[in-house]
């Protein structure tokens, strides 16, 4: 932004103006417009010479902060004045700290994709001059922008609208936990935004227009409409702005890495904030993940529990039987049953469910067992049972 002095004009009648006044007032304007000129080129300079944080460090705009941290560690252990003797590593150090600091902190940051670096120095100065009434903030809330409501009284910033996507997980995935790269594609802001804006106080918030109307004599009528050129208070878009000949946004692909955590349940959130899509005058919105969990055909789950059926054979049911199952990461285990399984019966298999939320130990299975009987028996078969279990005194039981 430029701050350019309004220098008075000296405005004299015509009519009580001499030939030598009048030469003086020509060189009144042509140094004020000198003036007017080097303050402008002054600004240019400012704003051409300003560190570029992002380039600094070697990311994107849309960054996350585990990417800032990680791009920070890699350019601080390359440049690091103990490590690197090079002439020049040491203000390359500090620049690389400088912008970490800036890029770490979210006001900080938020101050400086607004306003460039500049416009952070001066909010530094504010607040370490106390920051009282009016300064930084009223500068910028008269050119249509605020911080949310730092100071009492003052609204919060308008977001645009947040989304939430569905993210389909097998069971397995989330028994084992995984990292996901995602490509999300969203609108984002034209570079050069802030140069295609103009002065309007009928502009009242980002998409809002309000006007008075006289309806008669010593009444006025505030009316409220909607106008999508309202990009913020007293900020309008400027129609075919060269700086942005796509409009106000531009498609924009962000690569996101969400993390799945071991034994994360259906319904929860995993969001990633200002990822939604951009406009004039608003902060972006939220991106959400809600976790949705798949069917399985191996397993059913209930918070830590597991659970399995499983299927025996009568003859397994009346003597016992010993059986190797596999679990979802792949690893055996075994179960064993000496006495005679009832149908629907469950076992109980501690330590072998779901990862506990907590990150501390596991839940339990619990396998049901189905017992299958056989289609029909034999003449011989159905002799031989009767014997046995007759002569254990079990044909009651039965």
């Amino acid at each position: 932004f430029y701050l350019t002095p309004i220098l008075p004009w000296l405005i004299l009648s015509p009519d009580k103006t001499s030939s030598s006044t009048r030469n003086h007032q020509k060189k009144v304007l042509v140094m004020q417009r000198i003036i007017c000129l080097l303050l402008n080129l002054c600004s240019l300079l400012c704003l051409t010479n300003a560190a570029d944080f992002y380039k600094i460090l070697g990311i994107k705009r849309n960054a996350t902060t585990k990417e800032i941290k990680k791009a920070y560690r890699a350019k601080s252990l390359e440049f690091h004045p103990d490590k690197n003797k090079a002439e020049g590593a040491a203000d390359k150090f500090a620049e690389i700290s400088r912008a970490y600091e800036v890029l770490s902190d979210e006001e900080k940051r938020e101050i400086y994709n607004r306003h460039g670096e500049e416009g952070l120095k001066q909010r530094e100065q504010m607040d370490g001059q106390g920051g009282g009434g009016g300064g930084f903030d009223d500068i910028f809330s008269q050119m249509g922008f605020n911080f949310g409501g730092r100071r009492g009284g003052r609204n919060e910033e308008q977001k645009t609208p947040s989304v939430e996507m569905p993210l389909r997980l097998t069971l397995k995935q989330l028994y084992l936990g995984e990292i996901i790269e995602v490509q999300y594609v969203r609108e984002t802001l034209c570079v050069n935004w802030q140069e295609c804006m103009k002065n309007n106080q009928e502009c009242h918030s980002p998409g809002v227009k309000v006007r008075m109307q006289q309806i008669g004599p010593g009444f006025v009528q505030q009316i409220q409409q909607k106008d999508d050129r309202c990009v913020s208070r007293g900020k309008m878009w400027r129609s075919n702005c060269r700086e942005c000949p796509k409009g106000k946004t531009q498609t924009e692909s962000v690569d996101l890495t969400i993390d799945i955590s071991k034994g994360m349940r259906p319904g929860e959130h995993i969001t990633f904030e200002g990822v939604a899509d951009e406009k004039p005058g608003m902060a972006a919105g939220d991106l959400t993940f809600i976790v949705q969990q798949m069917e399985s055909t191996e397993f059913h789950r209930d918070g830590d529990r597991l659970y399995k059926h499983l299927e025996i054979p009568l003859v397994d049911a009346l003597v016992g039987f010993e059986r190797t199952l596999t679990h979802l990461d792949g690893h055996k285990f075994n179960i064993k049953v000496s006495d005679v399984t009832e149908c629907d019966y469950v076992m109980r298999v501690p330590g072998k469910g779901m990862p506990k939320r907590s990150g501390r130990g596991f839940g339990d299975l619990y396998i049901t067992f189905d017992v299958d009987f056989p289609d029909s028996l034999t003449d011989e078969q159905k002799a031989g049972i009767d014997k046995i279990l007759r002569n254990n005194g079990s044909t009651d039981e039965l």
